[in-house]
């Protein structure tokens, strides 16, 4: 009854190990993962019908999960507190609200429909995703439990795009944190893509090359130890004030609005939605533009023409997009300081920019290859020992591990 792949991975071992000593044997035990993701361009511009390149990491969440016929879901992560949640109870329940219940609830309410009943699990899950660092283990979380359900409940039948839309909805409507759909997206489908938001049917998706080290970089990640704790109404007013700007030009997201067309109205802007609105507007017109530019280097090989374009994002969202450090912050800007560091230390070479939501976490920097060990002994004497560390894309999306 115990999985044969679960000898696989040291890993694998410990979470099917934990999951018999807290459930016991049980039919239809499966191994389950959830992989992080990366933005690799288009800051801020999914919400508003834009472009973006995102790809999924290797760092990931683990799982052993098996049906327990009873409707009811029993979670166990390590470091975490065990939770239970009864499906049949209606929701959102605001008891639940910021929880990893309430994503659950809402990726189950998501996914259930005529004909499709779902029912509960046992799990007992391991996380190798830094929480704060910006890789999206929310996401990751919810892809989980989405392919959960689908691999017991929906016959696995359900695809990618399916069950990335369900996750949107858990963390907005139930979970009570809002977000657009790039970082589930990413999750669920594994390597890199460069997503358009454009279409109300859904994203138009198409997959990249992405290698960094065939053109002598290491992508990595720079986890500053800040977390985003208190930071919600921060990240809230960037698509709000974005859609303010909209709705003064009678849209209803700025996909599609010219940069000539803002900057004339520039006068009556500051009056009706105030300077930092334009500038984040102005941002996400350029930015969306960048995203394309950025996919069209990418498949034609020009990786030096890509880093140029981060840069260019870079010095867009400090400048215009205003996402580096929260309103009022004075003696800790870590993430500031880090993107300052990186492009001190990387000399012109490669690229640093800020990574996902911004205000806290991560940045992002691309280093060559002979400068990488020399780079992350210096992040790491300022920020803490592993802060730094070259990420590897994960080709696999979010799912189960029959063949593992």
């Amino acid at each position: 009854m115990v999985p044969e792949f679960a000898a696989a991975s040291p890993r694998a071992r410990r979470v099917t190990e934990g999951f018999l000593a807290a459930f016991g044997p049980r039919p239809g035990m499966e191994l389950f993962s959830s992989p992080g993701r990366t933005e690799l361009g288009g800051n801020h511009t999914d919400h508003q019908r834009g472009r973006v390149l995102a790809a999924a990491v290797s760092l990931d969440i683990l799982a052993c999960a098996a049906p327990n016929g009873e409707g009811r879901v029993r979670f166990i992560s390590e470091g975490w507190p065990a939770l239970e949640l009864d499906l049949a109870e209606p929701g959102p329940i605001e008891a639940e609200r910021g929880s990893p219940a309430a994503l659950i609830r809402g990726v189950a309410g998501a996914l259930c429909g005529p004909g499709r009943p779902l029912g509960g699990f046992d799990a007992y899950a391991a996380s190798v995703l830094p929480a704060g660092a910006g890789l999206s283990s929310s996401a990751a979380f919810e892809l989980l439990a989405a392919q959960i359900f689908n691999s017991f409940y929906c016959a696995g039948e359900l695809d990618a795009l399916c069950l990335a839309l369900a996750a949107p909805r858990a963390e907005n409507g139930y979970h009570g944190k809002p977000c657009g759909l790039m970082d589930q997206l990413a999750c669920a489908l594994g390597g890199a893509a460069a997503l358009d938001f454009a279409g109300p049917a859904g994203p138009e998706v198409t997959r990249l090359p992405f290698a960094p080290g065939r053109h002598g970089f290491a992508l990595c990640l720079i986890h500053t130890g800040s977390g985003h704790a208190g930071l919600t109404e921060e990240y809230a007013a960037v698509p709000r004030e974005m859609r303010a700007v909209a709705a003064f030009f009678g849209r209803e997201a700025l996909r599609g609005l010219e940069e000539a067309e803002l900057l004339a109205a520039a006068p009556e802007l500051r009056r009706a939605v105030g300077d930092r609105a334009l500038l984040r507007a102005l941002h996400f017109i350029r930015e969306d533009a960048r995203a394309a530019l950025q996919a069209e280097a990418l498949l034609r090989g020009d990786f030096p023409a890509f880093l140029d374009l981060v840069r260019e994002s870079a010095r867009s969202s400090r400048e215009l997009l205003q996402n580096i450090f929260p309103a009022g912050a004075v003696s800790e800007q870590p993430l500031a300081l880090a993107l300052t560091l990186a492009e001190a230390w990387l000399g012109g070479e490669g690229a640093a920019r800020v990574h996902g939501g911004g205000f806290a976490g991560a940045a992002q920097a691309y280093v060559p290859l002979d400068a990488l060990a020399g780079f992350a002994r210096r992040m790491d004497a300022v920020f803490g020992p592993g802060s730094c560390r070259a990420l590897e894309i994960r080709e696999r999306g979010a799912g189960p591990l029959r063949q593992e």
